[in-house]
């Protein structure tokens, strides 16, 4: 049973998919919780979600310094004190090649996923270390470890999202916090059914769906690791990189599915819904595709 009593909790992008159950699963191990998105309305709403007296939520751009100083001060008015922070918010862009991305499409990504990573750690440390404590956890995604294409500038945040939590944890070693990166893998969220693709690509995103069945999860279980990680069970270690697609998950999904198909079971309702959007640089054609 994990314990977590006592103990309050800031987890930037809180007020849906991840971040809310992970909102949820602290609640349960006896945290408080401070939530907060770009949306006033959608904190809101969250907050009032989450039993009374034990969340609170205010509107944050975790891009913007100041921003995430207001939160990191509202957490410590709201609750005297905070014990764990989660770098949850983060952004993609429409699938499809780098160059032919909208631009500001992509600064959004680096806006949200790396500064806000940034911001968000160096508020939890300054509260941390000079308490010589605290955990901090940066959520990875897909393309921490290796290149990705067609969707660079996400993979790439999150590359630069692993290396950067690393450096952090050899950095302050000695100093008594907790630093972890965590690829909680695909869940059946919002940010992985709502896909943007750029026009002329949607055909290329069809095999998300067998993706998705093979191996994605519900948000509860890596919310649950997420309070394991936070709990006193990780004390005295950091520099870790957590991973929730283990190669036996990888292997018992593709099983399944392998199963499923030799069988001819139906693959039950799609869960992928799909947006077009217009590439940038229209006068060059798309990779594989021909001049019109």
């Amino acid at each position: 049973m994990i314990d977590l009593t006592g103990k309050t909790a800031v987890i930037t992008g809180g007020t849906r998919g991840l971040g809310l159950v992970t909102a949820q699963e602290f609640i349960a191990a006896g945290a408080n919780v401070v939530i907060s998105s770009r949306s006033e309305q959608a904190v809101e709403q969250a907050v009032a979600s989450l039993p009374a007296g034990r969340a609170a939520g205010i509107a944050s751009d975790v891009g913007d310094r100041e921003q995430v100083k207001a939160l990191a001060d509202f957490a410590l008015q709201r609750f005297g004190s905070f014990e764990i922070w989660i770098n949850n918010a983060g952004l993609s862009a429409p699938y499809g090649p780098t160059a032919h991305v909208p631009p500001e499409l992509v600064e959004r990504v680096i806006h949200t996923n790396i500064l806000g990573t940034y911001h968000g750690s160096a508020a939890a440390l300054a509260h941390f270390l000079p308490r010589r404590q605290g955990k901090l956890i940066n959520v990875l995604g897909r393309g921490s470890g290796k290149p990705v294409p067609n969707q660079n500038s996400y993979a790439s945040s999150k590359a630069w999202m692993r290396v950067f939590t690393l450096a952090l944890a050899k950095e302050y070693r000695s100093r008594g916090v907790g630093i972890f990166a965590y690829n909680p893998g695909l869940m059946f969220t919002e940010m992985v059914g709502d896909v943007d693709v750029l026009a002329g690509y949607e055909t290329h995103v069809g095999a998300l769906e067998t993706v998705l069945r093979m191996w994605g999860n519900q948000p509860q279980i890596p919310a649950r690791r997420m309070a394991w990680m936070a709990s006193t069970a990780t004390d005295g270690i950091t520099g870790k990189v957590y991973n929730e697609l283990t190669t036996g998950r990888l292997l018992g999904g593709a099983l399944k599915e392998a199963i499923r198909f030799l069988l001819g079971r139906d693959p039950g309702e799609k869960r992928l819904t799909i947006r077009s959007v217009e590439p940038a640089l229209p006068d060059i054609p798309l990779p594989g595709k021909k001049p019109q």
